[in-house]
């Protein structure tokens, strides 16, 4: 679907406190507008419960539940017994948490949800960190990456979450990018349209926390999969593979574009050594070439 095709109904409101240039509304709009009014929401301590805008008002257009850190997908299998027990197979429920409310804090709840077979959609926007606290390190945080608790940049590197519920044998699993809207929207209502269990990552780059000019949000998250340091897949019951343009990096159709031209555009990686940057080309080697193998396998 063309981006000029995307319905025209809006569930993010004006009015909303979202930073300028923040990726997460740009990310939920789109999630929104594939799965429409009929959908309830759960939200954790993060940037959206502050987005949504302060009490007794909302800017979000759908039923939102408020929930403490680490219970999005508690509190989503909750809202998905509820409807079971109304007779209501028309709700879609939507766990939507940040990188730090699902690698970190919400991991013991997201990973119950998915081994119960809990019909929802879990959302986690990866901005990887917790933003909200005044940007400290995550368990999606990169190596070498600056945040006020890993001042001299993190020295572990980051999990990756999208494998471990892969590991759940899930109905599906995705990627995505705010820069690539139609992939979003189309991988969304391919979720929406799928009984158990799924999981999406969408990358939302934060200017504040990772030291980038606002105007340059969908150019980050653009240039993060160009160079491969994203990677655009799904993975559907056992099969995975790869979505343009991460699909024509893969099959050796384009080259992908050097890993320098991320990150020198950020802040947060302005220390970086010739030593850091070898250690993050290696990562991303041995990333590429597990995928690969996997997609030979699964595919």
């Amino acid at each position: 679907m063309a981006l000029k095709d995307l319905p025209n109904e809006e569930y993010i409101l004006q009015g909303n406190a979202s930073c300028p240039g923040c990726p997460i509304t740009v990310a939920l709009r789109t999630v929104l507008k594939a799965l429409g009014k009929d959908t309830i929401v759960t939200v954790p301590a993060s940037c959206s419960a502050v987005i949504e805008s302060l009490y007794p008002k909302t800017s979000f257009g759908v039923p939102t539940m408020n929930i403490a850190f680490e219970a999005a997908a508690a509190g989503a299998s909750g809202v998905e017994a509820s409807m079971k027990a109304q007779g209501r197979d028309d709700i879609t429920v939507l766990a939507w948490a940040g990188d730090g409310g699902s690698y970190d804090i919400g991991l013991q709840a997201l990973s119950g949800a998915l081994e119960r077979g809990t019909d929802f959609l879990y959302v986690c926007y990866n901005n990887q960190m917790y933003s909200n606290t005044g940007i400290q390190r995550s368990g999606a945080t990169p190596y070498g990456a600056w945040t006020t608790t890993t001042w001299k940049g993190k020295k572990e590197q980051q999990k990756n979450l999208a494998e471990i519920a892969m590991a759940h044998e899930i109905p599906y699993v995705a990627t995505a990018s705010i820069a690539y809207p139609e992939d979003l929207y189309r991988k969304t209502l391919k979720a929406k349209e799928t009984r158990g269990p799924k999981y999406m990552e969408i990358l939302c780059p934060c200017p504040p926390g990772w030291r980038f000019d606002m105007s340059k949000t969908v150019t980050m998250a653009r240039l993060a999969v160009e160079t491969g340091m994203w990677l655009l897949y799904e993975y559907e019951d056992g099969s995975l593979s790869f979505n343009p343009p991460s699909k024509q990096i893969v099959e050796g159709e384009r080259d992908a574009k050097p890993i320098e031209e991320w990150l020198r555009l950020q802040g947060r990686f302005r220390n970086l050594t010739d030593s850091d940057v070898d250690k993050i080309k290696e990562a991303m080697r041995k990333r590429w070439a597990f995928y690969r193998k996997k997609a030979e396998l699964y595919g």
